[in-house]
């Protein structure tokens, strides 16, 4: 697999350089100016950044932590070691790599992994150092179809990386896919006041959007759309993972660009120049009905307009 409207209110995150007082950061949805800041200050745990720092991960995978951005994305969501965590279709292992032993001793790892090859492969990767993955389970999990990653209500955190656009499926499938579906799955796994967190290659909001289909990028849009429709709220956004030197627009959409190279040596340097892809990282909640109001300040947040495609009906839950 590659890898490749309302104004609510919502609850506010604060994002702030490492030296400074944290502040809210207002929530952009329309396109993103080229010259905008691509790497907002977080606060990085120092226990996420010892995990990103492990000798042990693959020289492979920490290559490209100038592209992805770690230790920060994962502080973002707001990642501690005592939770239970679903990683989506975490394909080689890039995230898990970090993720399951640094909640082996604490926290639950749960992948969600096609069944068959990629879960004997998942399976075998977790096998062979069993000291750092610990107890990490696997789940099967079928785009499209109603899947218990943990029992209802006991998740602490989701997260998927740039797959959004695996779940909208191909053009010949209708609307969104298998999206809804899995949306409304994630949100009966999540405790109230459980988070989920997607990172997704970012197609501007001015480009057509068929080519969420065909390019691997997804607008914003669609996935604020797609997670409110299953009940989610928004609470932050972070620019932590933008490109501004990708176009979006390349012949083989985002797998063009490192790492896949899509295109063979053609161009190839030009296509390293210019690194992975801009992406979006969202953080999204799911809402607590006992929390006290005052936990939840009001943030206008502007969604948006593009026409939304039809949804595909869910299944019954």
């Amino acid at each position: 697999m590659r890898r490749a409207l309302l104004v609510l209110p919502l609850i506010a995150l604060s994002i702030a350089p490492l030296s400074a007082k944290p502040t809210v950061k207002p929530i952009k949805t329309t396109a993103r100016k080229a010259a905008a800041t691509p790497r907002p200050g977080i606060e990085v745990s120092p226990d996420i950044a010892a995990a990103v720092a492990d000798p042990a991960r693959k020289p492979e995978n920490s290559v490209r932590d100038k592209y992805r951005h770690p230790a920060q994305t994962l502080s973002f969501f707001g990642l501690k070691p005592d939770m239970t965590v679903i990683e989506m279709l975490p394909g080689g292992g890039w995230y898990s790599e970090i993720l399951a032993p640094y909640l082996a001793a604490g926290g639950h790892y749960v992948a969600a992994v096609p069944p068959g090859k990629e879960t004997e492969q998942f399976e075998a990767l977790i096998a062979s150092d069993t000291a750092r993955y610990g107890k990490a389970q696997v789940v099967p999990f079928t785009a499209g179809q109603l899947t218990d990653f943990t029992p209802p209500g006991t998740a602490d955190l989701v997260l998927t990386f740039r797959n959004i656009h695996n779940l909208l499926g191909s053009p010949d499938q209708p609307g969104d896919g298998n999206a809804p579906q899995t949306f409304a799955d994630w949100y009966r796994a999540l405790k109230p006041g459980g988070i989920l967190g997607i990172e997704e290659h970012r197609l501007p909001e001015q480009m057509d959007v068929a080519r969420e289909k065909t390019t691997g990028y997804v607008k914003r849009s669609t996935v604020i759309r797609l997670a409110m429709t299953a009940g989610f709220q928004l609470v932050a956004a972070s620019d932590v993972n933008a490109n501004p030197k990708d176009d979006h627009d390349h012949p083989k959409g985002v797998w063009t660009l490192p790492p896949t190279y899509e295109l063979g040596d053609t161009d190839k340097a030009k296509y390293a120049a210019i690194g992975e892809s801009d992406r979006m990282t969202l953080k999204f909640v799911k809402p607590d009905p006992n929390a006290p109001s005052a936990d939840a300040p009001h943030l206008d947040v502007d969604i948006p307009t593009d026409p939304a495609p039809p949804t595909t009906p869910q299944q019954p839950q």
